[in-house]
């Protein structure tokens, strides 16, 4: 009973829950002539098929007519059936429980209570059939007449946006205005908007803008709106739009009922930059003394809203004076001035011009615009032609004359040049330095070469040039200054090469207002013939093939033989070796022997081989250069640089003489090595427990690599099955040494390691039933190229198979089983006997004897 009574309960509460329910927007709603409206009626919670049929009327007062169906046609009154046909007043489905009524064009005598009503499909007339909402369509009087802008503003000028609306106030309807821009091909960006309620919206990329100040909205009691945008930059340029709103606020929501829309007009905003030109004008020949006057010109468009920074620049990188904008003057020194003389006009001036301020000269303006808050940003930047200046120094005048007053007759004798300044005159602070040249003519085409020996240099000191270096250091050559206007170069050990023009070149130095010397003027001497009077021990040389290379590998000797002339005791040789890599190409030092016969390496580049190369002196006049185990990197052209040295009066060697070689060519056909691959066993059949080693040997042929030039890789394989392709690899060992073992679950190891750069030795330790089986390995070749250094692999390989059996002990393996068994067969067999025997004797004996029967008939009939 008590189930009966719930089951009763649950239904009426199910039938309650469940009514009908019609729904339409809450009103009032308000609308604008001439603007499409749309109103939504929905119905849930209902019976019978799921498309369900609407109904839409209006009432006027105490009038209600029809306005359009979903089901009848014939359902709009007489008035609007020409509105139903044109599709101005229309009923669109957007499911099957929801429709919208659509009025293209309202007019104000569309205002009327709409009922949105649907007929019943519910088998018990349930909840609301029908709703109304109030609509109200008031007449279109929003106005809006734009007034266009400037077309061109400056840039740091404002730009007004002036928007005229008109409109009647209606309770419950709100204006707000809009100020876009479209720049070019991008969409259409809102700038500022003003209402619907009081506040303001401002667009994502001008908020900065308005919070500094640089926008705000004049309102004029005519309806007038103006933006003003402060301080333009080229990024406001664009299409600027004005768009007037109309609002209603509906459950909460701004609603936009109308908008206007209307094109103010292209504003372009000029660059600075473009109206910005600098250029200057001033003297530009001087003499030493005089004042150099220059103006940098600066024009714009707009001088106002422009703050100018200028900078003159000697050379386009030495600053010489700042004029900031704020007025404030930076210099680089006190005799140089700037000042502004006029509007954009801008003067630098410099008295006593010295030769260090010639150069060109220029100007550097920065034009500021001044932001929101009295920011500045730098609108552009222009810098104006350089112009040279150029200044004609008051030169001192002077004449300089070499000669030679020692000159040496001998090899290895003195020869002393002197160089003698005279007829100074305007020579006040200046300081005198000195260069010397050396020129000879060339055998082959009789063109002249001349280089620098050493330099003095305004304050003294001595420069040596790299060709003379060394005999400087060394002291065979010596430069000095004897006298303020005297200076001397001493050959301390004259050589065959010392022969040829010499020639002094005279500089004055003139101390410039920062400090420094600078080079004023520069005399050079007329040239002075040195010659020597009788020719010292002189050489030549010839190489030749010992030993020449036929493959990588190989080894190559070769032979330098001097022959000396006019020979004197005390001499000794020193000897250079060069190679040069082909025709043209730079020669490079490889070893060489001094006098002392002391080998030094020179550009040997691979310090790894360097107890491959080795040169020694095999004779009075004879050196043996050789290199064992040739590459690639050593083919070329060989040759032999021999010297000729004597001892003078400290001890110190002295070369008087030297020659060259010919060439000798090192090349040979390089074939790439061949790999061959091997494998071995100490045994092919061994008992269980027990060690065997395998070895794996890597041969080469043809062109070996060196040893540390090829690497290998390795990997051992066990197959069970003899011929079968399942494997198993057991250990790899990469090129650089790592070894890697594979999982394995027998009891059994093994180790892989290298026993020498070609063999591999595989041990298996404590072998199993499991180990038996093909073994091979593989192995991969890595050489590395002697030229660029990077490795290569070669093709794997792959040796053949041996098979490793593993014995079998049959009579060890089942003696201790079998004595096991045996002993305790017998104790079990003997035990239970006893255990028989005592059963027998105690437990199953009968102590009460029963006759036999003598009558036999009767016992066979009982049977």
């Amino acid at each position: 009973m008590e189930r009966l009574f719930a089951l009763v309960i649950l239904c009426f509460t199910g039938g309650l829950s469940w009514a009908r329910k019609v729904s339409v927007p809450p009103g009032p709603l308000v609308r604008v002539e001439g603007q499409a409206l749309l109103l939504r009626c929905e119905v849930s919670d209902y019976e019978g098929p799921p498309e369900q049929d609407f109904d839409w009327k209006a009432t006027r007062g105490s009038e209600t007519i029809n306005v359009i169906s979903t089901f009848d046609s014939s359902f709009p009154d007489q008035s609007l059936k020409d509105r139903v046909i044109s599709e101005d007043i229309s009923v669109q489905r957007l499911g099957d429980s929801t429709v919208e009524l659509r009025i293209r064009e309202p007019k104000v005598t569309d205002s009327a209570t709409y009922t949105c009503s649907t007929p019943s499909t519910d088998s018990v007339i349930s909840g609301n059939y029908h709703a109304n909402v109030q609509l109200t369509v008031i007449p279109d009087m929003l106005v809006l007449v734009p007034e266009a802008p400037v077309s061109s503003v400056a840039e740091g000028r404002s730009i007004s946006l002036r928007c005229n609306i008109s409109y009647d106030f209606i309770e419950g309807v709100y204006l707000s205005v809009t100020y876009s821009i479209k720049k070019e091909e991008s969409l259409e960006e809102d700038i500022f908007t003003f209402g619907p309620d009081v506040g303001v919206t401002v667009g994502l990329n001008f908020t900065q803008r308005y919070a500094d100040g640089g926008m705000y909205l004049h309102l004029d009691r005519g309806g007038s709106y103006s933006l003003v945008l402060s301080g333009a930059v080229p990024a406001d340029e664009g299409m600027y739009v004005c768009a007037a709103r109309q609002w209603t606020r509906e459950q909460g929501v701004w609603n936009r009922i109308q908008e206007k829309t209307a094109v103010m007009g292209q504003v372009a905003v000029v660059p600075a930059a473009e109206s910005l030109i600098v250029q200057v004008l001033g003297n530009t020949f001087l003499t030493t003394g005089d004042t150099l006057n220059l103006t940098c010109l600066v024009s714009a468009d707009d001088y106002a809203v422009l703050g100018f920074e200028v900078t003159w620049l000697l050379n386009a990188t030495q600053v010489l004076t700042h004029l900031g904008r704020d007025g404030i003057v930076e210099t680089t020194s006190n005799v140089l001035g700037i000042s502004q003389v006029g509007e954009g006009v801008f003067r630098l001036e410099i008295q006593r011009v010295e030769l260090s301020d010639m150069g060109f000269y220029s100007c550097r303006v920065r034009a500021w615009v001044q932001h929101s808050k009295g920011k500045w940003y730098q609108a552009a930047e222009k810098r104006a032609t350089p112009v040279e200046v150029l200044v004609n120094p008051k030169d001192p005048v002077f004449t300089v004359a070499l000669d030679s007053p020692v000159v040496a007759q001998y090899l290895g004798e003195p020869t002393e040049l002197v160089c003698q300044v005279t007829n100074i005159s305007l020579f006040r602070c200046e300081r005198l330095g000195v260069s010397w040249f050396y020129s000879v003519a060339s055998p082959s085409n009789d063109q002249r070469t001349t280089d620098i020996i050493a330099s003095l240099n305004e304050n003294g000191a001595l420069v040596p040039s790299e060709k003379y270096r060394s005999r400087i250091d060394s002291g065979h050559i010596v430069v000095t200054q004897m006298e303020p206007a005297t200076f001397k170069l001493h050959l301390l050990h004259t050589a065959n090469t010392d022969a040829g023009e010499y020639a002094c070149s005279v500089m004055t130095w003139a101390l410039t207002r920062h400090g420094n010397w600078k080079k004023s003027s520069e005399h050079r001497s007329h040239p002075l013939t040195v010659r020597l009077a009788s020719k010292g021990p002189g050489v030549s040389v010839a190489a030749r093939i010992v030993r020449p290379a036929t493959s990588t590998g190989s080894t190559f000797e070769m032979a330098c033989q001097a022959r000396l002339k006019n020979l004197q005791a005390g001499i000794s040789l020193s000897v250079l070796i060069l190679v040069q890599e082909s025709t043209g190409a730079p020669s490079r030092k490889l070893a060489s022997l001094n006098p002392d016969l002391i080998l030094k390496l020179e550009d040997w580049l691979e310090s790894s081989r360097k107890d491959s190369l080795s040169l020694l002196k095999t004779g009075k006049e004879e050196f043996r250069f050789r290199i064992q185990g040739v590459q690639l990197t050593d083919k070329g052209f060989y040759s032999c640089e021999v010297g000729v040295w004597t001892r003078q009066d400290r001890n110190e060697w002295a070369e008087v003489a030297k020659a060259d070689s010919n060439k000798v060519l090192l090349t040979f056909v390089h074939t790439r090595p061949s790999f061959e691959l091997s494998i071995s066993s100490d045994t092919s059949s061994i008992y269980p427990w027990e060690t065997v080693k395998m070895e794996c040997i890597v041969s080469v042929s043809g062109t070996s690599p060196n040893t540390d030039d090829v690497a290998y890789e390795i990997r051992w394989y066990l197959s069970r099955l003899r011929g079968s392709d399942s494997l198993t690899l057991l250990a790899s060992m990469d090129r650089w040494g790592m070894v890697k073992k594979s999982p394995r679950n027998d009891s059994s190891d093994c180790s892989l390691e290298r026993m020498t750069a070609q063999r591999f030795t595989l041990n298996i330790h404590g072998t199993q039933d499991s180990d038996a089986g093909e073994y091979y390995c593989t192995a991969t070749p890595w050489i590395r190229s002697g030229i660029s250094g990077v490795w290569s692999k070669e093709p794997d390989l792959t040796s053949k198979r041996i098979f490793l059996n593993l014995k079998f002990a049959f009579w060890d393996s089942i003696k201790l089983p079998l004595l096991y068994g045996t002993c305790a067969s017998l104790s079990v067999g003997l035990f239970s006997l006893i255990l028989g025997f005592v059963c027998a004797r105690c437990c199953c004996r009968n102590t009460t004897h029963t006759p036999r029967s003598r009558i036999k008939l009767m016992d066979l009939e009982m049977d």
